[in-house]
């Protein structure tokens, strides 16, 4: 039985690539040195949220949590994920939100949506509202496994009770960690043959069907792995 779900939020939950980038479009800016410093492990986590954080300060030096607030309000959810999530809350089903997003979207989410548990980055705010440069990584992006571990240690769920849903190679370790991983339009081949489940369609919906019969009918790898 699937007692837990955890879901990427950037290209999974909410219909952008990165609420990173998000920002980073909003002021005409691109990150791509910083993604391919990290990528070679040339930087950590918190460097990278640094680089980014410093990058918006260039153009707009008194950046706020307000003005995040306002950029990431605009970001719409993903089509198909309030039923997803009403319908698994009606199973009885808690959800999280693992994320190495932003904690300003992911509590958004999180609260439109009625999501349990919500786990994102953030950036730490002086007393004006103006943004540091200190991040906060409550999500290694490349640890995504051991944020879900934590969860189900506190919810105690096991693996064979949990359900992962994301859209790229960093949600694999989320895969592993559950019995069933859904691949929501998957942006890489290595996302693709980790799922359990992949959906190429525009809607997170058919997910709830999925997640439906494997809770109550054959086992995950009996099923399709496909949706269109």
């Amino acid at each position: 039985m699937i007692k837990l779900v955890a879901f990427d939020m950037d290209g999974t939950l909410i219909d952008v690539a990165s609420s990173w980038a998000a920002v980073h479009q909003h002021y005409g800016l691109s990150n791509a040195k910083a993604v391919e410093r990290f990528l070679r492990d040339e930087i950590d986590d918190v460097e990278f949220v640094r680089a980014d954080v410093q990058l918006w300060q260039s153009v707009n030096p008194d950046i706020s949590i307000d003005d995040l607030e306002r950029i990431l309000g605009k970001v719409p959810l993903m089509p198909g994920a309030r039923e997803l999530v009403a319908g698994l809350r009606s199973d009885g089903i808690r959800t999280a939100i693992i994320s190495g997003g932003l904690d300003v979207a992911a509590r958004r989410v999180g609260r439109e949506l009625g999501i349990d548990y919500v786990l994102a980055n953030g950036i730490r705010v002086r007393p004006d509202g103006r943004l540091t440069d200190e991040g906060i990584v409550r999500v290694p992006i490349k640890q995504k496994d051991r944020v879900l571990a934590a969860v189900q240690r506190q919810l105690s769920v096991t693996r064979e009770e949990t359900a992962s849903v994301g859209n790229s190679e960093i949600d694999i370790a989320m895969f592993r960690e559950s019995r069933v991983g859904i691949a929501f339009r998957p942006e890489d081949p290595p996302t693709r043959a980790a799922a359990t489940f992949v959906i190429e369609g525009g809607s997170l919906l058919p997910a709830l069907a999925y997640l439906r019969s494997v809770r109550d009918g054959p086992p995950a790898a009996a099923l399709p792995k496909a949706d269109p």
